[in-house]
């Protein structure tokens, strides 16, 4: 190095530690990324050579390390005019791999990046002390990590898009701590809050406060249990054997107490790292595309799909290509039903050669099926189905173990009850035709309803409440009936007499399957039922009642029903007749789905599990749902596509109409071969 360089490159290093030591007594004064004026070079290098440089440009940006094609490659620091400075692994002028990042006010964050974003593990330590040691994706929190706050606070647990989401635990300065379940930034599910006195909260939260069952004990050892929420308490006062004062307590004051447990404020990044990355003119990246590639006839206009993290592929259609939920969330199970994997996917889609992507609509989203009223020729059917179900959940039993006993899966284990119109001793009057309701395996029904945490009153109100059910505009193929509930949360398919033997027949294993493995993606029954009609016909409707893969906190915009084959699995609609209700097949999916490793693998194993077990029980006729979020739609309904850069790497080719405009690219027979090979 130049003794003039090298002056000027300890200059601005004894500059950004001036800065850095001064910033908390000035504001922090962030200019823009400038464009960068490449000096130039006296040894000429060829494509793909990396070799050392240092440079100082235009703009008084100074870049000393590995360089090759015209940008940064290999290991380097960049030192930024206004403070800032990278130190780290550098890939076609991204910051790639490991690496520290630092900022002017003496914040600085050390782990992985990827395309510039602070991406994987690393530890973030703000210029108040704040530190967060953890996961990352895209400049966000995201999965698991701790975070010390400047107020003295700790939480250690889920997150999800930079804030506490799913299981963690959260202590407070004043000695207070939560243990639970959080949504948003906020206590939300079950969970315990514990005070530095020694008293606790143990049950059900929403939006921060107590909602729902709870018990709230004393240190001393009483108890009082009951419904909570912050307009209104009801419940029980159990006192403790050493007490002998009178009680007066207002269980208000558990709501004041709270006032004290506010959620820390953390330290606020102004800009991130991948706002500083500059745009470089990489040389090599053009020639390298070219290597190994045919040559593109004039009529090929076939887009390339490039993921977030720069993965580029020939062909039609989407990458869900981040590490990420941040720009898609994928929601997938069987059969309708499942566990929402809504962590760990993403959307990009990009024509790396004309920057715009092929047309694809996303239309508001719409409420599915036809509402139950009056005059409906299943209004009664459904007016008995909410009799029954309301009769059943509210039926008293005692508790039981999770350990059944077999009899109760004995398939001819029911309760046949009768309902008059007039109502008798177990039933209570309504206005519908006289009907026999049955229940088959009530036992294990109500165990799983335990085992899927499905509180008994909230099903009975999805179910059975004011609102009427909706029915679905045309059947299955099956002949099935299928009917919504007004909150999404729940379908009920009528099934026939040789669907409920064989649904019995697995109940056993089923039960087994869904104790041992809690991610399992088999659809979840709640419910098997009967209601006989009286009168000359004597009809008899069987119906299961399943969850709603659907019902999701975000809008379903594009749902697939997929086989595994390629035998009639095309949806003979236009892009403009598809919306959110549309349900497509294998041959119409253009999307690449890309999961962190670890979330690959436990999602190919719970698959491997799930598909064994409906072997076992000679179930084949099985298909996986698949449900996608666009975060980002613009006016015109179309998904809105985020930077990404190009590299070359292999997938299928995708056949497509040449002449006909804006045709849907589809994977061709060849590609499915592959796609559907079980060696692979």
């Amino acid at each position: 190095m130049s003794k003039e360089l090298r002056g000027i490159v300890k200059a601005w290093e004894a500059k950004v530690k001036k800065s850095q030591a001064a910033a908390k007594n000035r504001a922090n004064i962030i200019f823009s990324t400038m464009s960068v004026a490449h000096v130039d070079d006296d040894e000429i290098h060829n494509p793909g050579e990396i070799y050392h440089v240092e440079k100082v440009f235009s703009n008084g940006n100074v870049y000393t390390g590995q360089w090759a094609d015209n940008c940064p490659n290999g290991h380097g620091k960049y030192l930024w005019v206004d403070g800032c400075m990278y130190v780290g692994d550098w890939c076609k002028g991204k910051a790639m791999g490991k690496g520290k990042f630092s900022w002017p006010s003496g914040a600085t964050y050390e782990g992985q990046f990827k395309n510039g974003y602070m991406d994987g593990e690393g530890s973030y330590t703000g210029s108040s002390t704040d530190t967060y040691r953890g996961t990352w994706v895209m400049n966000m929190k995201h999965g698991t990590g701790s975070k010390n706050y400047a107020n003295g606070d700790y939480y250690a647990g889920a997150w999800r898009r930079g804030q506490p989401d799913g299981q963690g635990r959260y202590v407070w300065n004043n000695g207070n701590q939560y243990i639970g379940h959080w949504r948003h930034g906020r206590m939300n599910g079950n969970g315990t809050m514990i005070w530095a006195n020694g008293n606790r909260y143990d049950g059900s939260w929403e939006d921060g406060l107590p909602k729902g069952n709870g018990t709230f004990r004393w240190a001393d050892g009483s108890f009082y249990v009951g419904v909570w929420s912050k307009d209104e308490q009801s419940g029980t006062y159990y006192p403790s054997s050493s007490q002998m004062v009178n009680f007066d307590w207002d269980p208000e004051e558990v709501f004041l107490d709270l006032r004290d447990c506010r959620i820390g404020i953390g330290e606020k990044i102004l800009v991130f790292p991948s706002q500083k990355m500059v745009n470089w003119p990489c040389e090599g990246e053009s020639l390298s595309k070219q290597v190994g590639r045919r040559t593109p006839k004039e009529n090929d206009a076939r887009p390339r799909r490039a993921s977030i993290d720069g993965r580029l592929s020939n062909g039609g259609g989407y990458s869900l290509g981040s590490e990420s939920d941040l720009s898609s969330d994928v929601v997938s199970g069987y059969s309708g039903s499942g566990r929402e994997l809504d962590e760990g996917s993403g959307a990009k889609e990009v024509d790396a050669s004309t920057g715009s992507r092929p047309h694809i609509t996303i239309k508001p989203t719409k409420r599915q099926g036809i509402t139950i009223s009056k005059g409906h020729k299943n209004y009664e059917l459904m007016l008995n189905l909410q009799l029954g179900i309301r009769h059943a959940i509210g039926r008293p039993a005692p508790a039981t173990s999770l350990d059944l006993k077999d009899t109760a899966f004995d398939p001819k284990e029911k309760i046949w009850t009768r309902f008059p119109p007039e109502g008798s001793k177990h039933t209570p009057p309504h206005q519908s035709c006289e009907f026999k309701w049955k229940d088959y395996c009530p036992l294990v029904f109500r165990t799983l309803r335990k085992l899927f945490k499905v509180d008994p009153a909230d099903y009975m109100i999805s179910i059975c409440g004011n609102d009427a059910l909706r029915e679905l505009s045309s059947p299955g193929k099956s002949g099935s009936f299928f009917y919504l509930t007004h909150d999404d949360k729940y379908m009920i398919k009528t099934m026939k007499k040789s669907e409920v033997k064989v649904l019995k027949r697995m109940l056993p294993a089923y039960y087994n399957h869904i104790r041992t493995f809690e991610n399992t993606l088999v659809t979840k029954f709640f419910g098997l039922h009967c209601v006989k009609m009286t009168g000359p016909a004597q009809k008899k409707v069987r119906f299961v009642i399943m969850g709603n893969l659907f019902c999701t906190e975000y809008s379903i915009h594009r749902r697939f029903d997929l086989k595994g084959s390629s035998h009639g699995r095309l949806t003979e609609k236009a892009e403009s007749e598809i919306d959110s209700t549309t349900t497509l097949k294998d041959l119409d999916l253009n999307f690449i789905f890309r999961l962190q490793k670890s979330w690959f693998e436990e999602f190919r194993r719970q698959v491997d599990r799930d598909c064994d077990f409906l072997e076992q029980e000679r179930i084949m006729d099985y298909s996986l749902l698949v449900g996608i979020h666009f975060r980002e739609i613009s006016q015109t309904g179309e998904p809105l596509s985020t930077e990404a850069s190009v590299s070359n790497a292999w997938t299928p080719v995708v056949n497509r109409e040449q002449d006909s405009e804006g045709a849907t690219p589809r994977l061709s027979r060849a590609d499915l071969d592959i796609l559907f090979d079980p060696t692979r």
